[in-house]
């Protein structure tokens, strides 16, 4: 994917800014994303790339600047509840519910929210779980799954709404280190496949061979941008090679 590509963006943020009370979190956010792009964001904790995900996946409300997602205007309270269904969201925690089976997890919003018959819920449920390996796992319930397979179960909950756009929140810092890489690889499936993705992660593996654009933000404001390559070897600011230097070291 080039810069010049004449692709519109799925995502625009012009102008974002937040505060939470008298701290000011974000400052004049401006980003675009891309159809078929997987962008990452990285930074330290509190830098705001969790925030800036959660507005675009329209989780939190930007107090200045326009937000546009799939064509939806979520600085608009009055029309940002079109963007449900379009966005699939895959949180730190699995939040799955305990009583039910990895199926019935994933078919509870198909049947409550998309007012689906139980066959369809299930085809659709079914059809998910194979795209993240776990269709055998169908009948298992959260306890008698590892953090990565419940993890799994998460992300083909959001994926059986058959959304246009996926966002990940630090989808892996909750997962035993060796757990980490069947969670990642279903997000690297998901790239192939040309989902649009915005993923927060602390796993630099992830955003150097996945993304297709890595932006860095420390205190409130992109620092810095690039195609993973040359932001990884050639770090224009001194803070991202700062950062850089400490989660690679690390």
């Amino acid at each position: 994917m080039t810069a010049d590509s004449p692709i519109k963006p799925v995502i625009t943020l012009s102008g974002v800014g937040k505060a939470f009370g008298a701290t000011k979190v974000l400052q004049e956010i401006n980003l675009d994303v891309k159809q078929g792009e997987v962008l990452v964001l990285i930074g330290a904790s509190g830098s705001g790339k969790s925030t800036v995900l959660r507005i675009m996946a329209g989780l939190e409300t930007a107090d200045s600047g326009e937000v546009w997602v799939d064509d939806v205007p979520l600085h608009d309270a009055r029309r940002a509840k079109e963007i449900r269904g379009r966005v699939g969201m895959v949180f730190q925690q699995f939040n799955l519910f305990p009583h039910k089976t990895a199926l019935g997890n994933v078919t509870l919003a198909l049947i409550k929210a998309r007012k689906m018959t139980p066959d369809e819920a299930k085809r659709r449920a079914m059809a998910a779980l194979e795209r993240v390996g776990l269709a055998e796992r169908a009948g298992h319930y959260p306890s008698q799954l590892s953090g990565g397979q419940q993890q799994r179960v998460a992300i083909a909950r959001s994926l059986a709404v058959e959304p246009r756009i996926m966002f990940f929140d630090e989808a892996t810092s909750a997962l035993d280190p060796e757990l980490v890489g069947e969670v990642t690889e279903v997000m690297r499936g998901l790239a192939r496949d040309g989902m649009t993705m915005v993923v927060v992660t602390h796993e630099m593996g992830f955003a150097r061979k996945t993304a297709d654009r890595v932006v860095f933000m420390d205190k409130g404001v992109i620092a810095e941008q690039g195609e993973p390559e040359a932001f990884f070897t050639h770090p224009r600011q001194e803070r991202t090679r700062q950062f850089l230097h400490r989660v690679l070291d690390h």
